[in-house]
């Protein structure tokens, strides 16, 4: 998420919070802050400090004690609100369950993600220990319909402030399950809302092609659909190829070879890659999550072929926690690119770096971070279930009238142009990957899952 610092931040020295922050947790704990300039800044060197401190921020936001502390988070807040001009008042806000139904909840414009995603679980009667199963996303839906994971909003993110600030119809807030092991559907499905809210994304998926469905298999499900047997629905459902996955958009990967263009999709703990290669060939191979020793989003500024630039071209810094600061562009000319890379075990002895360039590679971190977390919770015998935090009064405010999820239509026939994708090899060439000396060692995401693995995981 962007944000800018308000403009007598960027002008003054070390603010509250910051000190306050120090004085809890320690200087050898907080980053250095950005040193202060003596003299009355241009308007060149104030955008350059503003870059300072937005990374400065990202920086702390790494940091799973920092990023908790609530004196930043309130800073964070006041940060957003102050950039757009919003004032706090109560506004009706609509969130996306799937392509055709949505809920409109009532929430202040200072909220947070967490208390926008206590409402709608409240709007749908969805028990407080379901809701944090599920996490609240930015969407774009194209012209076809079809939306786009922009990425995941994170806890210190107000939601009203995150999408009207875009300005922009097209981007919304959406509810999508927030874990990748498919056991945990067991405890959703136990609920009548957690079920039909499982059941609604699931015939998404299959409408939009995330999840492949044969001829065979779709005359089973339209059985199911037809009886109302939900569950056994997407029991069946669990068994299909890419079930849970987050598709992305075509993009391009360095994997098996330069300029390949593919299809990347996040679940069951990998990262899947739909490839076609330049000679028009198309292959199929998965990265696991847990081979991956670190990873990290760059971004740099690239000419606009013919001299089109993209319409507000924006500058972006390695990002950390799904963030990404954005200033204007130097040039009019240029847009930026966004790129994933992840050091990878291709054999016992062999790491190898790949790269995905995408606008989506913050998204992209946000899953992979995401298994990562979920896996070391299930490591240390712990559950991702959780409560959502309490109002200050104590309670939680049911609201008068609950809204039901809808089922969806039944489902339409598979797609039987569908490509048939060749397995990749698991033996494949080296490819090479730009030089990693112009990213710092704190843009680097380290693999906390990656220490697990033995010589018979290979």
């Amino acid at each position: 998420m962007h944000f800018s610092i308000p403009e007598t931040e960027v002008r003054s020295g070390e603010n509250g919070s910051t000190y306050v922050i120090k004085k809890e947790y320690g200087n050898n704990v907080v980053p250095a802050f950005p040193p202060k300039k003596i003299f009355t800044l241009t308007p060149a060197e104030v955008e350059q400090r503003r870059e300072q401190l937005e990374k400065y921020m990202q920086a702390v936001r790494q940091d799973p004690m920092l990023g908790a502390s609530e004196v930043f988070n309130s800073f964070l807040r006041k940060a957003q609100q102050e950039t757009q001009q919003i004032p706090t008042e109560e506004v009706p806000l609509e969130i996306y369950l799937s392509k055709r139904q949505k809920v409109t909840v009532n929430i202040l414009t200072s909220d947070q993600t967490e208390d926008v995603l206590e409402a709608v679980a409240s709007k749908l009667d969805l028990p407080d220990d379901l809701a944090g199963y599920f996490s609240l996303f930015l969407v774009r839906e194209g012209v076809d319909g079809g939306l786009t994971f922009v990425r995941k909003l994170q806890d210190f993110e107000l939601p009203y402030v995150s999408v009207t600030s875009l300005r922009s119809l097209e981007f919304h807030i959406a509810l999508r399950k927030s874990y990748w092991d498919t056991a945990y559907d067991t405890d959703v499905m136990d609920n009548r809302v957690g079920l039909n809210l499982l059941y609604t994304q699931t015939v998404s998926d299959i409408e939009r092609g995330w999840i492949l469905v044969n001829k065979d298999q779709h005359r089973q499900l339209k059985s199911l659909q037809e009886k109302g047997s939900k569950k056994e629905f997407i029991r069946l459902c669990q068994t299909l190829k890419y079930f849970g996955y987050i598709q992305f958009d075509p993009c391009v990967t360095d994997f098996p070879e330069k300029g390949c263009h593919a299809i990347v999709s996040a679940g069951n703990n990998e990262l899947n890659f739909q490839v076609k290669l330049p000679n028009e060939q198309m292959k199929e191979g998965s990265f696991k999550v847990t081979r991956m020793r670190c990873w990290r989003v760059t971004s740099s500024q690239v000419p606009v072929a013919n001299g089109t630039a993209s319409p507000p071209p924006l500058q972006q810094v390695p990002v950390a926690n799904g963030t990404a600061s954005t200033s204007p562009c130097s040039s009019a000319q240029c847009e930026v690119k966004l790129e994933l890379a992840f050091e990878y075990l291709m054999s016992k002895d062999r790491l190898q770096w790949v790269t995905i360039t995408s606008p989506q590679a913050i998204m992209m971190s946000i899953c992979l971070q995401s298994m990562v977390d979920e896996l070391m919770v299930k490591k240390s015998g712990g559950s991702i279930k959780k409560m959502l935090r309490r109002r200050p009064n104590g309670s939680l405010h049911r609201s008068e009238s609950q809204q039901a999820v809808k089922s969806p239509p039944l489902l339409d026939s598979p797609d039987p142009d569908r490509e048939q994708i060749v397995k990749l090899s698991t033996k494949l060439s080296s490819v090479s990957l730009r030089g990693t000396s112009d990213v710092g060692g704190n843009d680097f995401h380290g693999n906390y899952a990656f220490e697990g693995i033995g010589d018979d995981d290979l």
